[in-house]
């Protein structure tokens, strides 16, 4: 469980979500596509729905901006969507060993 989507995965179905990674590897552009064009993961529960974008915690700020400048952001948000970026960090857990712990940084935009 070591990229960002696996771990945000993990997380969100920990919360109670049913989730679909929307992602995918587009082999003629040879880049990844993202749902809407930022949307990694998509999670539903209780009547919401959430558009999850996993990153690394250092860039998250960069792919906020990159979210509320993309042209379909706003029609995500007006069909009632919330838009989570969750970025992960890794560290270092103070018990004696050196093992190491992955924390989670919510943004909601």
């Amino acid at each position: 469980m070591n990229s960002p989507t696996q771990r945000s995965l993990a997380y969100l179905r920990k919360l109670g979500y049913t989730c679909a990674i929307t992602e995918y590897w587009n082999q003629w552009a040879k880049i990844r596509q993202d749902l809407f064009g930022f949307c990694d993961i998509v999670a539903i529960k209780n009547g919401e729905t959430v558009c999850v974008q996993a990153c690394a915690g250092s860039s998250s700020a960069a792919r906020v901006d990159k979210i509320k400048s993309h042209k379909n952001y706003l029609i995500v948000r007006q069909a009632g969507w919330k838009i989570l970026v969750i970025g992960w960090r890794k560290l270092k857990v103070k018990r004696g060993k050196k093992a190491m712990h992955w924390e989670e940084k919510l943004i909601e935009l």
